[in-house]
């Protein structure tokens, strides 16, 4: 019996994607591992490979289709010895035949198609859990229970994208089944009668108009704003430039910036936390979720552990990273997760600006563009230095007031006194 191949989860957030391009043709052979189509998710156009393997029997859904569902029939396998004409299309029509008065029928078999989720896992006949090998080693890796999983394999087998999104020790994956409920959209605005050019949303802008609203919706933001003396922080920069200019390394002023939000969440860690239903989770390391403007919309790469990782590591992490995003080559654990987010807007000339919260996590820091500004010095003299503004904007269920203060506090000490932040 032919394998249905369905349309994977390939990230956690994923509920529809759009099938780029086929890389397989109907009457080719494949083997696990081989890639056979081009999936655009919420996030990046990614790669689908084979779990099975067999004949390409029958191809369902066409490339180029928006919007379909994950869990959708997008293709058939036939095994070894198995004619290229799918049974189930063999079925459908004697059906469609024997009950040509029933009006019943057309809803019937519209049925499936309305529900297409994620199938349950299967057992090969006893308590085994259907997964792929790799599924398994990264599920062993990350102390992932399979049991309770849903596979978006064909027949239901666990797959990595399916552990991507576990937590250690998760019976289910984080998705978007338990987001929380949304307001129903609003009806579309009419077009006035004018000269314009309408362009087709893609699914990364779907994607980052529905969790923003969500965000505004949902989280309670409180904003905090401080001015930052940069010209520690410049001379810092240009004297670690000179020293790592052999090796082809070359920091930006952003690259400290992640440095010091890092290091300032451990300084304060009651920021670098998660707010949840009935729980509140602190984190034990900042990985820092780096907006990034692409041609398709904003994406937020991470740089894990960025409390602890050197400048010339951040560095050369950031542009490697912010390549692959504006390519759309990302890996899913390559912008999922993180602890906190940074935007970093100065390079556009905006002095400040308060942004929005990437849910699930609790704050965000705002960057704005450093700028000559009278400024009191040391000794109470006025004088001229180079400041910037920056608004920490926080999720007021999860920080208060009084630690969000204590973290701008640390990133403004950290940033007017850089070699702290190295120590």
């Amino acid at each position: 019996m032919p394998i249905e191949i369905k349309m994977p989860a390939l990230s956690p957030t994923m509920e529809e994607g759009t099938l780029a391009k086929w890389l397989v043709k109907e009457g080719d052979t494949v083997k696990s591992g081989d890639l056979m189509a081009e999936i655009e998710t919420d996030k990046a156009t990614m790669e689908f490979e084979a779990v099975d393997e067999g004949v390409i029997g029958k191809i369902m859904v066409a490339e180029g289709t928006d919007n379909v569902k994950v869990g959708t029939v997008i293709a058939l396998l036939n095994g070894e010895g198995e004619e290229a004409t799918p049974a189930p299309a063999a079925k459908e029509k004697p059906e469609a035949k024997a009950k040509p008065k029933n009006v019943e029928a057309p809803k019937a078999e519209a049925k499936p198609a309305e529900a297409p989720k994620l199938a349950p896992v299967k057992s090969d006949g006893g308590d085994r859990v259907k997964a792929s090998p790799l599924a398994r080693r990264i599920a062993a890796e990350k102390g992932v229970d399979l049991s309770g999983l849903s596979g978006s394999g064909p027949n239901g087998r666990i797959v990595r994208a399916d552990i991507e999104g576990a937590k250690p020790g998760a019976t289910a994956p984080a998705g978007a089944a338990e987001a929380p409920a949304m307001a129903a959209p609003a009806k579309p605005a009419t077009v006035p009668d004018i000269p314009h050019e309408a362009t087709k949303l893609s699914n990364v802008r779907k994607t980052i108009a529905r969790r923003l609203t969500e965000s505004k919706q949902t989280v309670p933001h409180i904003y905090l704003t401080v001015d930052v003396r940069l010209d520690a922080l410049l001379a810092l920069r240009a004297e670690l430039n000179k020293g790592l200019e052999k090796r082809g390394v070359k920091l930006s002023v952003n690259d400290l910036m992640i440095k010091a939000q890092a290091v300032a969440l451990m300084q304060v860690p009651a920021c670098n936390v998660m707010f949840t239903p009935d729980q509140l989770i602190t984190f034990s390391r900042a990985d820092i979720s780096v907006a990034v403007s692409t041609p398709s919309g904003l994406i937020t790469p991470i740089i894990e552990g960025a409390d602890t990782a050197t400048l010339s590591s951040i560095s050369t992490k950031m542009k490697d990273l912010a390549a692959r995003a504006r390519d759309g080559k990302l890996k899913p654990e390559e912008y999922q997760g993180g602890t906190a987010s940074i935007s970093n807007m100065g390079m556009y000339g905006i002095t400040q600006f308060d942004a929005v919260i990437n849910p699930p996590q609790g704050m965000i820091l705002a960057i704005g563009a450093g700028e000559k500004r009278p400024w009191v010095m040391e000794d109470g003299s006025l004088g001229v230095a180079t400041v910037m503004s920056a608004t920490g904007s926080f999720d007021h269920r999860a920080i208060d007031g009084a630690d969000g203060a204590a973290f701008m506090q640390a990133f403004k000490a950290l940033v007017e006194s850089p070699l702290a932040m190295l120590a």
